[in-house]
């Protein structure tokens, strides 16, 4: 509760809602406690009193009758049957939501036209014509209100199940022996559980209005009950000669209203799941820098990239997860560097946070520096970095298909990757277009501009991420696993034109992969990550000769052996650290078959000279750090 409550008010419109809301819930709540007047009682020697005049605070209206006091007892009145109608409203839309949704065929198509006939009506004239035949009444006005509105719950609720309803949890429900009324009972209902509550919270307030409507034509209450809408249908005569009577009720129909639907905001975000990450935050443009010391200075022969002491945290609530701690890496002119290690080390964090792309909030650099030709990127203005994005450093990310906009052509995505650093005609960006297609061997390059992603294999789209990142000749190009959702000719491809590209241009990769033998094909130095941590860094066949570090051995152990089958593929035991809980030491210290009491305690620094170093009290292969 505490959680949700924290989410909710950081929506601060969300929080003025509820605040108001509550203010006047406890004004209604309080009718019984309060020394107000009968609002029944008519003294017509008092008719249109003014505000704050004898002893009637908000005045009296055409009968004399205290408007406070009908204010507070109309209010809750029209609170109760918005309530009542939005919940009616939402149990019988919902259930037939949810009944022809995961039945479909038939019953969807009968249940639905029936929908879709109610929703032809304007709600209102529906409405009206429910009362018409009812009669006048504020629980016939409840009914009409609750009945229109039952199309909107069961038509939202209808294409949410629609989505769900052939998932693999609902077949394994079905397979198990589970009848109809369980899984509508025990596996549906809760999944749209809080699709209902956001509807529910975002529509009451226009439940309300609509009372309030009907009451203002003489279909709701009838006199001498009173609620908002009755009380500004018999102000209305006297708008001009005594505004007051219109204007109090008007102004709290208003303050009801918007505080349920800024409130509704609210709900419907906390409710997400997805706001508990951070994920329905707008990601400031550059990742926020908060380093708590100085940064570290340049190096006297600074190499194209390098990264010193690297600190990148992400705050989620009280909790502060060390993604990147203290990561120094090098990166030389047309070298390749693998970045290794399991997911959740730190691996992509790292790379993105080279160029302050981690999504801020909650990602903050807390430390350290990013060094391009010996030029701290962190201190670097929004437009310099901008401008160094692409030009300088680019990324090939691992899904092209999540990277690439659906809804525009290759054509157009490789001109504007282009036109964004360099000031030339559309046409001469195509033709460069068209030489990067080349370039990357997509086959009949010309009839490939004009297409669409989904149109394009996952190989050809990440050829043309390929493409994109070498758009403007960079420096430097980060490929984030490029080759992991492909198949292994494909892949193989990819790593062939990876590397052809680096020798003949120059380039420098860091390429971020699980696979040691990605690295053994194309890299020139390899780091091994582990919790956020470098703990291995050499060149690649020295590494991959001797591993010094228990984690790196243990990962290459886990490599299989394509035709042998004499070596046993043993798996890591345990599962790396949640990295806002280290322990102290070493932090593979739990699943390492070395681990002594000397790796538990204290700081264990990556030690070496030369090219091999390792984070280690007893490494596997200590000569080869030396």
């Amino acid at each position: 509760m505490r959680l949700f409550l924290g989410l909710l008010f950081r929506n601060r419109l969300a929080a003025v809602g509820a605040v108001v809301l509550a203010a006047i819930l406890l004004f209604v709540l309080a009718i019984p406690v309060l020394p107000l007047a009968d609002p029944n009682i008519t003294e017509t020697g008092k008719r249109f009193l003014l505000p704050f005049g004898e002893g009637h605070w908000l005045g009296t209206d055409h009968l004399g009758r205290d408007l406070l006091s009908r204010l507070l007892h109309g209010t809750r009145l029209s609170l109760a049957v918005g309530f009542a109608a939005a919940f009616v409203a939402a149990t019988i839309g919902s259930a037939i939501g949810i009944v022809a949704g995961y039945f479909g065929g038939l019953v969807d198509n009968i249940v639905m036209r029936g929908v879709d006939m109610l929703m032809a009506f304007p709600y209102i004239l529906l409405a009206l014509a429910i009362v018409a035949a009812l009669g006048p009444g504020l629980m016939n006005a409840l009914v009409a209100v609750a009945a229109v509105n039952i199309p909107f719950f069961a038509r939202n609720i209808r294409g949410v199940t629609v989505s769900l309803a052939h998932r693999e949890f609902i077949d394994a429900a079905r397979l198990s022996g589970m009848g109809h009324g369980r899984i509508l009972a025990s596996e549906l209902l809760p999944n749209v559980l809080p699709v209902i509550v956001i509807a529910m919270s975002t529509t009451i307030g226009w439940m309300i209005l609509e009372t309030a409507g009907l009451s203002f034509l003489g279909l709701g209450s009838q006199p001498p009950q009173a609620d908002l809408g009755s009380m500004l249908g018999e102000a209305r005569a006297a708008l001009i000669t005594s505004p007051h009577t219109s204007v109090v009720p008007g102004v709290m129909i208003f303050l009801i209203v918007m505080s349920i639907n800024l409130l509704g905001d609210g709900i419907r975000d906390a409710l997400d799941p997805r706001l508990r990450s951070g994920a329905l935050d707008r990601p400031a443009a550059m990742t926020r820098i908060d380093r708590r010391s100085p940064p570290p200075g340049a190096p006297a022969a600074p190499p194209l990239l390098a990264l010193q002491d690297l600190q990148t945290r992400f705050h989620v609530g009280k909790r502060v997860y060390k993604a990147v701690n203290e990561v120094s890496l090098h990166l030389a002119k047309g070298e390749c560097l693998g970045l290794v290690g399991e997911s959740g080390s730190g691996k992509s964090v790292t790379a993105l946070s080279v160029m302050g792309l981690v999504a801020s909030p909650p990602g903050v650099i807390t430390g350290g520096a990013v060094r391009l030709d010996g030029e701290d990127v962190l201190g670097f203005s929004r437009s310099r970095l901008r401008s160094a994005r692409g030009d300088r450093v680019a990324y090939i990310f691992q899904d092209p298909l999540g990277t690439l906009h659906p809804l525009h052509t290759i054509e157009n995505q490789l001109v504007e990757a282009i036109r964004a650093h360099r000031s030339v005609p559309h046409a001469e960006a195509r033709a460069r277009a068209l030489e990067l297609l080349d370039a990357v061997r997509i086959p009949n390059a010309g009839a490939r501009l004009p297409a669409y992603p989904h149109e394009l294999s996952g190989g050809m789209r990440q050829r043309v991420g390929i493409a994109m990142a070498l758009a403007n000749d960079p420096d430097i190009i980060i490929a984030d696993e490029p080759t992991t959702a492909l198949d292994v000719t494909v892949q193989a491809q990819i790593l062939a034109l990876l590397d052809e590209l680096r020798r003949e241009r120059g380039l420098a990769i860091v390429f971020i992969t699980h696979d040691f033998g990605v690295v053994a094909q194309l890299c020139d130095r390899v780091a091994v990550m582990y919790a956020g941590r470098i703990v291995e860094e050499g060149p690649t066949a020295a590494v991959l000769a001797t591993p010094a570090h228990p984690y790196t051995r243990r990962l290459i152990a886990c490599v299989p052996e394509l035709g042998e089958g004499r070596r046993e593929l043993a798996a890591i035991a345990g599962l790396p650290p949640v990295v806002d809980r280290l322990p102290d030491g070493c932090a593979f210290a739990p699943r390492c078959d070395k681990a002594a009491d000397a790796c538990r305690r204290g700081e264990i620094r990556l030690a070496g000279e030369g090219t091999r170093r390792v984070r280690c009290i007893h490494p596997e292969h200590p000569e080869e750090t030396v």
